[in-house]
């Protein structure tokens, strides 16, 4: 008679069904498991032996999950996942250092202005990487990267800093005694954000004036901005302190809104899940 409980029941015979109902195959299963595929077979049957009821229906095609087997897959994956996750938060390596790479306009205009209350949090220490170049090897020390883009990547923790939104902005200024600041020179920013030309499409705005000035860090070009140098087309999350302020005000109604923003990244083996959720809910636009 089979064992209705499963005391005494190995973890691996479990785990072989698990992997194995989820990926539709024994070879990806033995592959994950790092064993062999005859391994995973006699590890499945054995499980069936004991509890009594086939998990697999097996064919010359290969073999699929049997009506009691699709049942419990679920129940098994839910207890899986919530075992790894209890085991990474009590046993998993605690970090003292978290490194976020970023460009330097994210570092000064949004993530610096929301680390005041980091320190009386938490205790592991936060440095904040000026990201130069996009090459692999800047990343060796990073915990945490920040990149523009629609936040691809497998196995990774990843959640946008905010919606992207981006609109003209000028000084009040430089827009006193103008009509229109259609009439004003423009500001080029350098990089994957959307511009002039996009802008121009969306609008139906003229192009020209032409910009003479170019840059290649939204921070520089704000700070051109702000000195009335002319008008940018800029992310208006990065810059809502000083809209508020009335240092820059939006110049038109319309507005650009693409799929991509600013994300952070971080792979699942380098952070636990509770690092993980301190350092967005420190830097999440909530």
């Amino acid at each position: 008679m089979p064992d209705m409980s499963l005391n005494n029941v190995p973890l691996d015979w479990v785990r072989a069904f698990e992997r194995a109902g989820r990926t539709g195959s024994f070879t990806a299963a033995a592959k994950e498991c790092n064993v062999t595929q005859a391994s995973i077979s006699q590890r499945i049957s054995n499980l069936e032996k004991r509890i009594g009821s086939r998990l697999f229906v097996r064919d010359a095609r290969g073999v699929t999950l049997s009506v009691e087997g699709e049942a419990w897959l679920p129940y098994v994956t839910a207890a899986f996942r919530s075992l790894d996750e209890s085991y990474e938060e009590l046993f998993g390596i605690q970090r003292d250092k978290i490194t976020i790479s970023a460009s330097a306009s994210v570092n000064e205009l949004w993530l610096s202005p929301r680390l005041r209350n980091w320190q009386s949090k938490h205790s592991a220490q936060i440095v904040l990487s000026t990201m130069v170049l996009q090459a692999e090897d800047n990343f060796l020390d990073t915990t945490i990267r920040v990149q523009y883009g629609i936040g691809e990547g497998r196995n990774h923790h990843k959640v946008p800093l905010f919606a992207e939104q981006i609109s003209p902005v000028v000084a009040p200024e430089l827009m006193a005694g103008h009509g229109s600041w259609l009439e004003l020179p423009r500001l080029a920013l350098s990089g994957p954000r959307l511009g002039w030309h996009e802008w121009a499409r969306h609008t139906g705005d003229p192009i020209t004036p032409v910009p003479k000035l170019r840059f290649d860090s939204f921070s520089a070009a704000l700070s051109a901005a702000l000195s009335g140098a002319g008008v940018l087309l800029a992310s208006l999350p990065l810059c809502t302190p000083l809209l508020d302020q009335g240092k820059l005000i939006r110049v038109s109604e319309h507005m650009l809104e693409p799929q991509e923003s600013y994300w952070m990244i971080a792979n699942k083996d380098g952070l636990t899940k509770s690092e993980w959720s301190n350092v967005t809910n420190c830097f999440l636009d909530t």
